[in-house]
């Protein structure tokens, strides 16, 4: 392979296959892979302006029979000194908050409960559209939909159709870590397989609904799984009817496992700098078709965020006001609305405050 060549069919937006993004990881310098991605940035989001967002992190419940390796935040029903469900007073103590904090939108997650059907969920997305009938539900993820599917005995289709009927507004590209069956098994035995993520994301594309896509890595998998991600998600997205807007958006991060049982079988990683960015420009490389990149400053730092807006990156993400499982195996940033705007003026960019179909608000 030649890089002059990878660069060539990057920039005219062809796609590139997953032994091609590993050769361009590992063998571009950094400075030309980033300045490829920087270009790409530009095409699909011109001009100098950098979106962010105020949503909240809200987890319904910390009982998950996933047993993915990685999560510190997880319990069992029968851990009932540890396991919760949110209160509806709780809610709303969340949501005024968010609303006092100017946000419009809930990032509702929470595990699989194996005693939560759709009819749970159902009343739940009621009973919070009762609380602020206007607050937006970004609500769950192909592993939750999944799981709801086969307990409740619906299809997934039904299942979707039976949550945005409910208030569900848009659906987060949770839950995919890495798309390959072989690391699932390892670090997320229970959790819906590669196919059944696909699945729901299909489905959701069919009904129109604007959904994410994410990638954690840095754990077991090889740069080839990383690129095969890539591809997958980028075929998911071909693959959407016309006019429907698919994924929006595309974020990766490197896995956290401090004090997580991943940690016992795998070898401690730091994810440098150069690592991260390099992962961003790649996704912007390899998704010739998704519009939107995001810096992931959660857990690599602010700094780091800022750079990744030279590396492909168009958007800052959430100021996140609440996080839970990230930073229970490590994570540790923060940033409030006014340090988010800071930090991308610094960057040389003009911020933008979107929505979550990327709207100003």
């Amino acid at each position: 392979m030649n890089l002059n060549t990878l660069y060539t069919k990057a920039l005219n937006k062809e796609p590139l296959s997953a032994d091609e993004g590993a050769f361009l990881y590992r063998n571009a310098p950094p400075a030309e892979l980033f300045e490829t991605a920087q270009k790409l940035r530009y095409s699909h989001v011109p001009g100098k302006r950098v979106s962010w967002q105020i949503d909240r992190n809200i987890n319904y419940t910390n009982v998950c029979i996933s047993g993915c390796l990685f999560c510190n935040f997880h319990c069992t029903v029968s851990q009932k000194e540890k396991s919760y469900t949110t209160s509806t007073e709780e809610y709303k103590v969340k949501i005024a908050e968010l609303r006092a904090l100017g946000g419009d939108q809930i990032l509702l997650q929470g595990g699989l409960h194996p005693n939560y059907d759709i009819t749970f969920y159902e009343n739940l997305f009621a009973e919070l559209k009762s609380i602020d009938p206007e607050i937006k539900l970004n609500a769950l993820g192909p592993p939750e939909v999944a799981h709801i599917a086969r307990i409740s005995r619906i299809s997934i289709e039904e299942t979707l159709e039976r949550l945005v009927k409910a208030g569900l507004t848009t659906l987060p590209g949770a839950g995919a870590e890495i798309l390959s069956d072989r690391i699932r098994k390892i670090i997320s035995p229970a959790k819906p397989n590669t196919a059944k993520w696909c699945e729901v994301m299909r489905a959701a594309h069919k009904m129109g609904l604007s959904t994410t896509a994410t990638m954690v890595y840095g754990h077991i998998e090889t740069i080839e799984e990383r690129m095969e991600h890539l591809v997958t998600i980028r075929e998911i997205q071909a693959d959407r009817p016309a006019g429907a807007p698919g994924f929006r958006a595309f974020i990766s991060w490197p896995m956290q496992m401090e004090g997580t049982k991943l940690a016992e079988i795998c070898a401690k990683r730091d994810i440098t700098p150069v690592e991260h960015l390099k992962m961003i420009a790649i996704s912007r490389i390899m998704l010739t078709n998704i519009p939107h990149i995001q810096a992931s400053w959660l857990t690599v730092g602010e700094t780091i965020g800022q750079m990744a807006l030279h590396c492909g990156a168009d958007d800052m993400g959430s100021i996140m006001i609440e996080e839970n499982v990230v930073s229970s195996a490590g994570a540790s940033f923060r940033m409030g609305s006014e340090e988010m705007q800071r930090r991308i003026h610094e960057a040389g960019f003009e911020p933008w405050l979107r929505g979550q179909d990327y709207s100003p608000r």
